[in-house]
């Protein structure tokens, strides 16, 4: 078969070396230089870089393998879907050809990272596992590496990378909770909730979904489940998997104490909840499960603590990218925030912010939506960038207080992505501490 591969990084590298080695005729391409070009040619694949020449659209392709983060309004993109041609991702590709890997596939607006985080240390407990997707490692990388290999995954799924899935089909899965999001790059915000659904349209009889009933979106767009549904809530005691006294249940199987997580906030409590019945589905033993989420520190960019100095405490929450996430991060604290907080304009709306509003003692705005995020609060000062919104909280910053970067936006006004920018922050911030 005929495989044009657009967009090169790492998940388009991935799979193309992955569908050469299975025989395909594969074409590569990308707006920019793509830096092992001579060593892709090499194995066979056809490169064309800093461009898309315009005789692709002429060629007999028989599927479009389409890097996630370009919209399908592109014109070579557009062109293909016009034409009705096949189009997927590298989640779809790797899925094809790894024969002997187990999924728990994770997506919805926020807590993704964490979830799926989560269970793969539980995953780990029984044996080969990976974390992979949107969490940062392509599918087909791992594949390329250990293709004949039994594993476990911990998938993380973006709505971008759901859209490109035909045969995709995971053991267990859930949509964790939807809030609008996206809407720069989707037509409007039903397609985007639609898109998260596609993570159970293949799964049978005996694998599970995770339907949360506290989500009214969710119950609104998780219809025709073909699978199991195993219902779970923070707030009630008549589904599979609840809270009851202080301690997590699926079903009258014991999770964990809720007093023993490290991590804070009743939504990590969910997500550990989510990630301990996961790891149930794929065999982990609970004694494991237990032993996994008690011990789970948090990861990097999510609600992150850096550190403290003169009673200051320093938070890290770049990954919040949308107001649901940072409205998480604000709820996390009571009061004397000093919110940073600024980024891409996206074509959200910031109202749910304003809820906050008696908890943020002075918020510090920046980027392209520094005068809408400004205007959700009552005492603010509107800055062009993040260290300087840093510097200006610093200054007013007491004992007491809580600095924390929940930006409600994506980065790439400024920063190449959330991780930049949260270590920028991370960095100026423990530079300041150990003065």
């Amino acid at each position: 078969m005929k495989y044009l591969v657009v967009g090169n990084a790492k998940s388009g590298n991935a799979a193309a070396r992955l569908l050469k080695r299975h025989g395909e005729d594969v074409t590569l391409t990308d707006m920019k230089e793509i830096p092992d070009k001579e060593e892709l040619e090499a194995l066979g694949i056809h490169v064309y870089d800093q461009g898309h020449p315009s005789f692709l659209k002429s060629e007999a392709y028989d599927v479009v393998v389409k890097n996630p983060g370009i919209k399908y309004t592109t014109d070579l993109i557009s062109y293909f879907v016009e034409k009705k041609k096949s189009i997927i991702t590298e989640i779809e590709v790797a899925y094809r050809y790894a024969k002997h890997f187990h999924y728990g596939a994770v997506t919805g607006t926020n807590g993704k990272t964490t979830i799926t985080s989560m269970l793969f240390e539980c995953l780990k407990m029984k044996g080969e596992a990976y974390a992979a997707g949107n969490i940062g490692t392509p599918l087909s990388e791992l594949v390329l590496a250990d293709e004949d290999k039994e594993a476990d995954i911990a998938l993380e799924l973006s709505n971008f990378q759901l859209l490109g899935v035909e045969t995709f089909r995971p053991c267990v899965s859930v949509v964790c909770n939807l809030a609008p999001d996206h809407l720069d790059y989707m037509p409007d915000v039903e397609s985007y909730y639609q898109s998260k659904m596609n993570i159970y349209m293949n799964q049978k009889e005996d694998d599970w979904f995770l339907r949360n009933c506290d989500d009214p979106l969710v119950m609104q767009y998780a219809q025709n489940i073909p699978c199991t549904v195993i219902d779970f809530s923070m707030k009630r005691e008549d589904v599979d998997l609840y809270i009851k006294n202080g301690t997590a249940y699926f079903r009258n199987q014991r999770l964990f104490d809720l007093k023993d997580l490290k991590v804070v906030g009743m939504h990590n409590v969910s997500n550990a909840m989510i990630a301990g019945c996961m790891a149930l589905k794929m065999g982990v033993k609970a004694e494991d499960i237990e032993k996994a989420l008690t011990n789970f520190k948090g990861i990097e960019h999510r609600i992150e603590f850096i550190g403290e100095k003169d009673g200051i405490r320093f938070y890290n929450d770049s990954k919040a990218t949308n107001t649901q996430a940072a409205g998480i991060a604000l709820a996390s604290f009571d009061q004397n925030i000093l919110l940073i907080a600024g980024g891409k304009d996206k074509g959200i709306s910031f109202d749910e912010l304003h809820d906050f509003d008696d908890r943020v003692k002075h918020c510090f705005a920046f980027g392209q939506t520094k005068e809408k995020i400004a205007a959700e609060f009552t005492h603010t000062t509107i800055c062009e960038t993040m260290l300087e919104a840093l510097d200006q909280a610093m200054k007013m910053a007491q004992s007491g207080d809580v600095i924390l970067l929940s930006p409600a936006c994506s980065s790439y006004d400024q920063f190449d992505n959330y991780e930049q920018r949260g270590d920028l922050f991370r960095e100026a911030c423990l530079k300041y501490i150990q003065k």
